[in-house]
């Protein structure tokens, strides 16, 4: 089992896939070993082999990863729901999904009179809004507030952190309002839940 997961880590994190003599090489076992890793994997459909024979990540950990979305937003929700209320924001966990940043858990706060309604389960680029350029600072070893205004949608104002430390995990915290936000103010405590967060799914 141990080689298996070693072999799926490698793969993961070769963009381009792996042959199965490098998967040999980098595991430090024989070619045969290695086959029949692939066989299991790929049964399961864990792996697959694309058109050149090189191994990469298969359909079936998707499947796993959506079964894991619940217990990710369970241990986030107290942190958000926190978070919410202090700021007077809704506040999300964002994670990447498919090269986007996917909304996998929502929390408004309870005594405004107005907030922005975020649909769990919303996507939107990287590289616009703060949730997903949070991710994207947190890839660069960047972990400070980012913000932005009416990038995903006008009138809407951002302030996101990245969570790190979790292996295996891409996300961020933030909230979002109708009104511009005091990054001086709401950063430190987006990082704050950030960190929580962190703690909670390590």
């Amino acid at each position: 089992m141990d080689r298996g997961l070693r072999l799926l880590h490698l793969v993961a994190d070769a963009s381009g896939g792996l042959t199965v003599t490098e998967a040999a090489n980098q595991l430090g076992i024989g070619r045969a070993a290695v086959y029949r890793l692939v066989s299991a994997l790929t049964g399961h459909g864990m792996l697959r082999r694309d058109g050149d024979g090189r191994l990469r990540l298969g359909a079936g950990l998707l499947h796993l990863a959506r079964r894991a979305q619940p217990l990710l937003a369970e241990g986030a929700l107290p942190a958000l729901r926190r978070l919410a209320e202090q700021a007077g924001a809704t506040a999300h966990l964002t994670v990447v999904e498919g090269g986007e940043g996917v909304a996998l858990a929502v929390v408004e706060p309870s005594w405004t009179s107005f907030h922005v309604a975020y649909r769990a389960g919303a996507r939107h680029p990287l590289d616009r809004g703060a949730a997903g350029r949070a991710i994207l600072a947190g890839r660069a070893g960047v972990p400070e507030p980012v913000s932005s205004s009416g990038e995903l949608q006008a009138g809407a104002y951002g302030v996101a952190a990245p969570v790190l430390g979790v292996p295996g995990l891409e996300a961020s915290v933030g909230v979002v309002a109708l009104a511009p936000l005091d990054v001086d103010t709401i950063g430190p405590q987006v990082l704050a839940a950030a960190r929580t967060i962190a703690t909670a799914l390590s």
